[in-house]
């Protein structure tokens, strides 16, 4: 794949305003290379062609008008199979979900279009979005475009490979515990997990409701920036949605690094990180310095207690949301004689092995005898990681780390592992659990041509600056490293 191919939001505009290409032709020249790539890659589990070429026809037809355009206008988007989407088929990469086509559209979906961009289709994911390979897709996993041997990351792998292969311009992901970032750094690509609150949670089907949030993935911070001005605001429909104000996000990214001060968590570079990460994050983090940043070397304490409380808290919550999938109201429906052994049977066939063991195991954390043991304590060690961040916030204006600490493993080499696999998201669920936000950059490859991921993380509804830091990473050449 060229980089001719690579389209951004503005390359894609200033095409449609000079006559280079319609918006048809130009989801068509997308939908040709989904054709030519995604039966090896497996990044698409559904396309919506008839909706794609309708949404370019009005584009193609208000250019032929002489109207004004709307901000992304004709850029192709993929969206996570977790994100509902009206009359698409959205599975969650789950049998139990098989065949399943939404009423409605989530909003942040609804406002993308609105907005002028083209929904190509529904990229695949981890079932549930439990995981942090793409393996435990009940459709197959997808395989990096960097290196087709390698995971693309999960949950969100679909979409980062999507995008990476310039299958997308951009896409939507959905963010639990590292699952926006993760496979943005395993797959070389910008990627976006917003503060709890700024995007609207309506029509993402829920894992983990207090943790779980959407955002998008694009090859340029720009085009990150760009997404999040849209789908970023209060909606009346999500009720953990904030009014906080949304700046121009665009607008932000020019500003100067001058005497900003850089958190270096002396606790994110502990045993256990890949050689050569550490290597390419030093390395990013001497160039921001360079860019006029202040680096400030900061302590986390309860960062090594994350994954623990992390998988207490978001299976409990996985338990209770993951009740509803019965085989009563949609759905599978496996027969059985009493409706004791419905459940059993739809439930034992639907259901993936990684999404039963956290069934289980939340089930376990929230049961009589065991609540105050796991789940309380689970949630008394988040309010003393968000203290870590708060505390970290009044000395420094951002926090820099790894965003994974290992670059891409080979398909199949932790999944005998599942805590080895978890260890995969120890810089990520911190951020998850205190609700702050945190992008992914690209920031050099290993020497077999691994990405490797830069990741900043801001105070809570401080996109701004995160944006504003990963942009100047970018446009000095951070991805080169």
């Amino acid at each position: 794949m060229s980089a001719a191919t690579a389209w951004t939001i503005p390359e894609v505009r200033a095409a449609l305003d000079t006559g280079k290409i319609s918006a048809r032709e130009l989801v068509k020249e997308f939908y040709a290379r989904i054709e030519r790539h995604n039966g090896e890659l497996n990044a698409y589990l559904a396309l919506s062609p008839d909706r794609a070429y309708a949404q370019a026809d009005r584009i193609d037809a208000a250019i032929a008008s002489g109207d004004a355009l709307p901000p992304l206008a004709g850029v192709p988007l993929a969206v996570k199979d977790v994100i509902s989407t009206h009359g698409i088929p959205t599975t969650c990469g789950s049998r139990i979900l098989e065949g399943y086509r939404p009423p409605y559209d989530a909003t942040a979906v609804t406002r993308l279009e609105h907005a002028g961009a083209i929904v190509l289709g529904k990229t695949n994911c981890d079932e549930f979005a439990m995981g942090s390979s793409n393996e435990n897709s009940a459709y197959g996993p997808v395989r990096n475009p960097v290196a087709t041997d390698r995971v693309p990351g999960g949950s969100s792998g679909g979409s980062g490979a999507a995008v990476a292969a310039n299958l997308a311009v951009v896409a939507l992901g959905t963010d639990t515990g590292g699952s926006i970032r993760q496979p943005g750094s395993f797959c070389g690509v910008a990627a976006l997990n917003p503060s709890y609150g700024r995007v609207s949670r309506y029509g993402l089907l829920a894992y983990a409701s207090s943790l779980d949030r959407i955002g998008p993935f694009a090859r340029t911070v720009r085009d990150v920036a760009a997404v999040m001005s849209v789908i970023a605001g209060r909606d009346p429909l999500d009720s953990t949605s904030a009014a906080a104000p949304v700046p121009n996000y665009v607008a932000a990214l020019g500003r100067p690094l001058t005497g900003l001060r850089i958190g270096i968590p002396d606790d994110y570079f502990a045993e256990g990180i890949d050689p050569e990460v550490r290597q390419k994050v030093e390395g990013g983090i001497r160039l921001l310095e360079k860019l006029g940043c202040r680096r400030v070397s900061i302590r986390m304490p309860n960062t090594e207690y994350a994954i623990a409380a992390y998988y207490i808290i978001a299976t409990a919550e996985a338990s209770s949301n993951l009740a509803r999938y019965d085989g009563v109201r949609y759905g599978l429906r496996v027969p059985g004689g009493t409706l004791i052994e419905m459940y059993q049977k739809t439930r034992g066939r639907g259901f993936g092995t990684e999404v039963k063991r956290r069934i289980v195991l939340g089930t376990y954390v929230l049961s009589a005898g065991y609540y105050d043991a796991y789940y309380l304590k689970g949630q008394k060690v988040r309010s003393l990681i968000a203290r870590d961040f708060h505390e970290a916030f009044e000395k420094v204006d951002a926090i820099v780390t790894p965003t994974s600490p290992v670059p891409p493993f080979r398909l199949g080499e932790r999944t005998s592992n599942p805590l080895q696999m978890y260890l995969a998201d120890i810089y990520t669920v911190t951020g998850s659990l205190a609700g702050v936000p945190g992008i992914s950059v690209p920031t050099g490859k290993t020497a077999e041509g691994l990405p490797v991921g830069l990741q900043i993380y801001g105070p809570a509804f401080g996109e701004d600056r995160v944006l504003q830091l990963a942009h100047a990473f970018e446009q000095a050449g951070g991805a080169e490293l």
